[in-house]
């Protein structure tokens, strides 16, 4: 295994197989140590995602699932999903997974081309992809394919045999990413010769109306599904919910009735496994700052949300963020009504730029 030079997650290339038993109990002890923050909570969702989680066996990703069950209340209809490369040794091991508990699988194609997966530095090929997809539509009904655009010298037309072929598999949920340089990557010290601004815009517009054409709703920025097909895990995260981050370089939001705590666990995962407390990082978000935090999640939405979800959510009220929404609004990037705020096609469009005018002085 190999870090790709576009990867800026906490991801780590193993030379020598993963200490898996070790690594379950760290987990295990985490979440153990995590319990008094979130007791009493019911769990709506599950994701084993960052780096590569499929590189864990059917037995262990069984045997979390189960120290889960035993330990919080996880709803009986809780979505489960695992994040998965399409090389061959790991798609043969979905049907564990599937039977360990998973229910949606999300697998990172990028795209099927050989050149292009080989700019990325991916290690599958597109027949690995291919047949990585149909291995897991034969296992789960729930099955998300990620892909990239604006990828190293790709033309319009490439980026959109990209987004045929993954249709013409009929996945409930895809999504499509454009490329960008992350700060400590590879790309970024050496980049690629990419697609300029327009044409990588051009990609982007041809995928939206691609997808709209084939029944897939853009629910969110970079996301597409089909009726019924939403990911309820990254709902939570853009509606400003609480998730518990478990494991080496995972990351937690959890409300209490007075604060807001942030907290991230050791990124190294020999030091996570050394650790007595692995939290190495804990702060309370500052009530200047959640403004911001909260519209950086929420305004992805394409239909945005609804006003009270701000106080619900940050203890703020809609007058708190008064100036800033009129601002947003006489931009013209922003629509506001009673019932919902959210952002106009130029505020989706240059949701940079909008965010902005949430910072804090």
């Amino acid at each position: 295994m190999r870090k790709c030079p576009y990867c800026d997650f906490n991801s780590h290339e193993a030379k020598s197989g993963i200490p898996e038993d070790a690594y379950v109990d760290a987990l295990i002890a985490d979440l153990e140590a995590a319990l008094p923050q979130v007791w009493g909570r019911s769990v709506t969702s599950v994701f084993f995602g960052g780096g590569t989680p499929s590189l864990l066996s059917g037995a262990a990703v069984d045997r979390l699932l189960a120290a889960f069950r035993a330990r919080l209340t996880l709803l009986p209809d809780a979505e489960i999903t695992l994040e998965a490369n399409p090389g061959t040794a790991e798609a043969d091991k979905f049907a564990a997974f599937r039977d360990a508990g998973v229910n949606r699988l999300s697998l990172g194609i990028q795209s099927f081309d050989d050149a292009k997966l080989a700019a990325l530095g991916r290690i599958h090929s597109g027949a690995d992809a291919r047949r990585a997809i149909e291995l897991a539509l034969r296992h789960f009904a729930r099955v998300n394919l990620d892909l990239m655009y604006a990828l190293p010298q790709q033309t319009l037309a490439q980026a959109q045999g990209d987004i045929e072929t993954a249709i013409a598999y009929g996945p409930q949920h895809l999504s499509a990413y454009h490329l960008t340089l992350e700060p400590n990557t590879a790309f970024h010290h050496a980049p690629p010769p990419l697609p300029d601004d327009d044409l990588a815009a051009d990609m982007q517009e041809m995928a939206e109306a691609t997808l709209a054409a084939a029944a897939y709703e853009n629910y969110e920025t970079s996301a597409f599904a089909k009726a019924g097909g939403r990911c309820r895990h990254n709902l939570n995260y853009w509606n400003f919910g609480d998730y518990l981050g478990l494991g080496a370089g995972a990351h937690g939001k959890i409300s209490f009735p007075d604060r807001i705590v942030r907290e991230s666990r050791y990124r190294n995962p020999k030091d996570y496994l050394a650790a007595a407390d692995r939290v190495q990082e804990r702060h309370e978000v500052a009530a200047a700052d959640l403004p911001f935090e909260f519209m950086m999640n929420a305004l992805r939405l394409t239909a945005g949300f609804a006003p009270r979800l701000i106080e619900e959510r940050t203890g703020l009220s809609l007058a708190a963020m008064h100036e800033p929404l009129l601002a947003a609004q006489r931009a013209g990037l922003l629509e506001m009504t009673p019932q919902r705020i959210a952002p106009t096609p130029a505020g989706r469009r240059f949701l940079n730029r909008l965010l902005r005018l949430f910072l804090p002085d």
